[in-house]
């Protein structure tokens, strides 16, 4: 079969690999979507400490480089291993994966109390290996996958993942209904945190971003008032205080990951206020503790999600969590060929344009279409 591996920073090849099966517990899918995520962005510059390495082996995989790509999927359940639990898992049923791995020892601390996504060597299908969702097919543990519920298009399907990180997000700061909330990015994360923020009963939303795209789409997504902060004369902190009368933001959500934005969030937050992070930093910040001093204010993280797949696709079935309109996320749809070119380097250089670009192994190549 046909699949993205990855080789190291700037080396991204289609490769031809055995196509897997469903071992014991195991369950066989065909990927129908998957995303290109930020973290696939950041390999293509350098190796995460989440990684594997040409001559060293993750400690959970047990495997090295290359590895194939791909953690935010959705397929169709094609073949179960013994032990599954077909009822559950037809074949035939739209599913996601939780593409989250940990050591699962029982010994670990926090693998042992179900927190895996804080094991100390936590990382993820399609980063340390175990397949991946750039690929026509995956074979996952059953534990790691979800039935999508029926009012989910596939597509849509493979933007679960990313929405589980905005649901944790949302979650983990403690947001109250009525609550004034600031989020610095507009980019996948940073959309579906707003979109999760206003489920969770936020009264006001307001998105700061300097992409003109993402901009659009943040109003499109449920924004109250949308900054661009490069613009002459904009003071995203100054309206902030000013609509919540001289109070400042309840929380503010930084899924961006930059100097700028810290600084941002630190003047806009209301005293004894939330700062969350949700953004993977290329660079190490300079953190003024007086800003957090002074206010009282609550600076706090997560790291991609802690059990919160089972919630959030109940919520979006039992129509608590509105979808409609996540498709507007989806700014380009290509092939398996076209991941570097028309994927990767597409959302490292034309942030102006896209926001999720999706990849399905059942779109013919561009060499392919040019003959039909």
């Amino acid at each position: 079969m046909r699949a993205v591996r990855y080789y190291g920073p700037g080396d991204v090849r289609v490769d031809r690999i055995p196509e897997p099966s469903a071992g014991k517990g195991q369950v066989k899918i065909k990927v129908a979507w998957g995303g290109i995520c930020g973290s696939d962005l950041h390999l293509w510059h350098e190796l995460l400490p989440v990684c594997p390495t040409l001559t060293e082996p993750h400690v959970v995989t047990n495997e090295k480089l290359p590895v194939v790509m791909g953690h935010e999927f959705s397929g169709t359940v094609v073949d179960v291993g013994p032990g599954v639990d077909s009822s559950r898992l037809k074949i035939g049923r739209h599913v996601v994966i939780e593409p989250l791995l940990s050591c699962m020892r029982p010994t670990c601390p926090f693998c042992s109390q179900g927190a895996r996504n804080l094991c100390r060597h936590a990382t993820f299908i399609g980063i340390a290996g175990c397949g991946g969702g750039l690929s026509e097919y995956i074979s996952v543990d059953e534990r790691l996958v979800h039935v999508l519920p029926s009012n989910v298009p596939l597509d849509v399907g493979a933007i679960m993942e990313p929405l589980a990180v905005a649901w944790h997000t949302v979650k983990s700061s403690k947001i109250k209904p009525g609550d004034h909330v600031l989020v610095l990015g507009a980019g996948p994360i940073g959309l579906l945190t707003l979109r999760v923020a206003r489920a969770f009963g936020a009264a006001w939303v307001g998105v700061s971003e300097p992409a003109v795209k993402r901009r659009d789409l943040a109003r499109k997504n449920g924004a109250d008032v949308v900054f661009d902060p490069t613009a002459p004369g904009v003071d995203v902190v100054s309206a902030v205080i000013g609509v919540t009368g001289d109070r400042g933001a309840d929380v503010v959500f930084d899924c961006a990951g930059s100097q700028k934005t810290l600084d941002t969030a630190f003047l806009a937050v209301k005293p004894r206020g939330h700062i969350m992070n949700a953004a993977v930093w290329a660079q190490r910040p300079t953190l003024d503790i007086d800003s957090l001093t002074y206010k009282e204010v609550t600076l706090s993280s997560i790291l991609a999600y802690d059990r919160v797949h089972p919630e959030m696709l109940q919520a979006i079935a039992d129509g608590k969590f509105d979808i409609e309109g996540l498709e507007s996320l989806i700014t380009r749809r290509i092939s398996l060929e076209e991941v570097v070119d028309k994927g990767i380097k597409a959302l490292l250089h034309e942030k102006d344009e896209h926001v999720k670009i999706l990849v399905s192994p059942d779109l013919e190549p561009p060499i392919a279409r040019a003959k039909l």
